[in-house]
């Protein structure tokens, strides 16, 4: 997989921009808040339709305008393909496929595989437990679209369950229409917690082995799924639950309620371990997400790097810059001096400036 071109229209700070990317390495280096990280986000949502922060369409929007343009050229298995995006302030977004366009996200996922890596995921295992569900299910979305269509389906089914329950309060004679969402809810959730258990398993088929470079072969990770409720046990326990639900007005058990635990040597690292530990755990399990695209795709994902490496101490930064040979990545960055002794060339260096790129 390799991303040729970029082009932007009115996104974020970018009036325009027409960026081409090389195959191997590509920086983008400049002060804070001049636009680095927006062709960052740019680029992953043109791979899933999705901001990584979450952002809506409209606020990333320039402003004063009321629509945006993203298109992007890239290739797979040999084969040349164009994204085209459009976003409005007052409709939903506009995607086509190689001029084609589509109606649903899942006909984008999984086009063009990309691992994106901010600071933020160094705190992944301190965080709360929903940056954990986050990071499963965006690289799920991505290899599974069965998965992104049935995560969708649960959480407008969630959506409408907790809804009920609410007016169930005004209204008692609803209860009995609780069961119907029940059923809904325990047949997208099994599929969830099915392939999150399966995820996890071959995630640790690798990402041992990883850490265990990482830290000098001192430690062994393991990844632990930790659901809140087994898959076929889900719609008896939300009938049995039912009365807790009300009195919370919100659904206690299901997939988004599940936990991921990180364990070195039998301990809980978010309970245990030092913040080294937590980082090295962090930044071994999204080399070991590289890998695991690249065993069930069959090629390289595309590897975002937001700022990462002024985060990292010298030896993990050796570690995920021995990593990525061969893998096209795009690495945003206030200086050079990460790069400073550990590679020979540095690739293709672009300068950012007030959302204007300068290649050098």
């Amino acid at each position: 997989m390799i991303i040729s071109l970029l082009e932007l229209n009115n996104f974020r700070n970018y009036e325009t921009l027409n960026l081409e990317l090389s195959k191997d390495i590509n920086i983008l280096y400049g002060d804070n808040a001049q636009g680095k990280t927006n062709v960052l986000e740019a680029l992953y949502l043109c791979s899933t339709t999705k901001s990584h922060k979450g952002a809506k369409d409209k606020d990333m929007i320039r402003i004063g305008c009321d629509e945006s343009h993203l298109r992007m050229y890239f290739s797979r298995t040999g084969i040349n393909h164009k994204i085209d995006m459009h976003l409005r302030k007052s409709a939903r977004k506009g995607v086509a496929v190689d001029g084609i366009p589509v109606k649903r996200s899942s006909e984008v996922y999984g086009l063009m595989n990309v691992v994106f890596f901010s600071p933020e995921d160094l705190s992944m295992i301190k965080n709360g437990p929903a940056d954990r569900r986050r990071f499963v299910d965006a690289e799920l979305c991505q290899l599974n679209r069965a998965y992104l269509q049935y995560l969708s389906d649960y959480n407008k089914t969630l959506e409408q369950r907790n809804d009920l329950l609410k007016q169930i309060s005004f209204n008692k004679s609803l209860r009995d229409t609780v069961e119907i969402w029940d059923k809904q809810l325990a047949r997208y959730g099994r599929f969830l917690i099915e392939t999150r258990k399966e995820f996890i398993d071959e995630l640790n088929e690798i990402v041992g082995d990883i850490h265990k470079n990482i830290s000098g072969g001192k430690e062994n990770l393991v990844v632990k799924y930790e659901p809140s409720v087994g898959p076929e046990e889900f719609e008896q326990k939300l009938t049995e639950t039912l009365d807790r639900d009300l009195y919370q007005k919100n659904t206690g058990i299901g997939p988004h309620r599940d936990e991921l635990s990180f364990f070195v040597k039998d301990e809980n690292l978010k309970l245990y371990g030092s913040q080294g530990q937590q980082r090295t755990a962090a930044l071994s399990v999204k080399m070991a997400e590289i890998e695991l695209v690249r065993k069930k795709v069959g090629e390289n994902p595309i590897l975002l790097l937001d700022d990462v490496l002024s985060e990292l101490d010298r030896g993990r930064q050796q570690s995920l810059l021995n990593s990525i040979n061969g893998i096209q990545t795009i690495i945003t960055c206030t200086g050079l001096e990460e790069f400073v002794g550990y590679r020979s060339r540095m690739n293709t260096l672009y300068k950012v400036t007030s959302g204007s790129i300068e290649k050098l």
